[in-house]
């Protein structure tokens, strides 16, 4: 049986404390596998039956965001970009991370393979 996980990505070049990013890294978490959960209902229960892997990895910046982005859509991957809401340490509209699938790991890790962990 193939092994899916989530990556959740978060930019560290922001100023984020620890519990900004954890609250961001749930965020991400949560609306990744909900979309995963009505667009690809298998692998989401195989996921969800297997231990739900997570990886949470840096980001160092916007422009490596939209570099992820653009290798996510052309290997039509399934993510969702977290935008904050400013109420508390950003200002709104900041993007803050990317939560990615659960996907196939061999799939996912040519994309963000090479991404150290937070």
């Amino acid at each position: 049986m193939e092994e899916f996980k989530q990556v959740i990505l978060i930019r560290t070049d922001i100023n984020m404390g620890t519990g900004k990013k954890c609250v961001q890294s749930s965020h991400a978490s949560v609306a990744a596998s909900d979309l995963v959960r009505v667009q690809n209902k298998n692998a989401w229960k195989v996921w969800k039956n297997t231990g739900q892997k997570k990886v949470v990895l840096k980001l160092k910046d916007m422009e490596e965001i939209l570099e992820i982005k653009r290798k996510l859509e052309s290997n039509k991957i399934l993510y969702f970009i977290v935008q904050d809401a400013g109420l508390t340490q950003l200002p709104p509209g900041t993007t803050t991370a990317v939560g990615i699938g659960p996907v196939e790991s061999a799939k996912i890790d040519k994309i963000t393979g090479h991404l150290k962990l937070l």
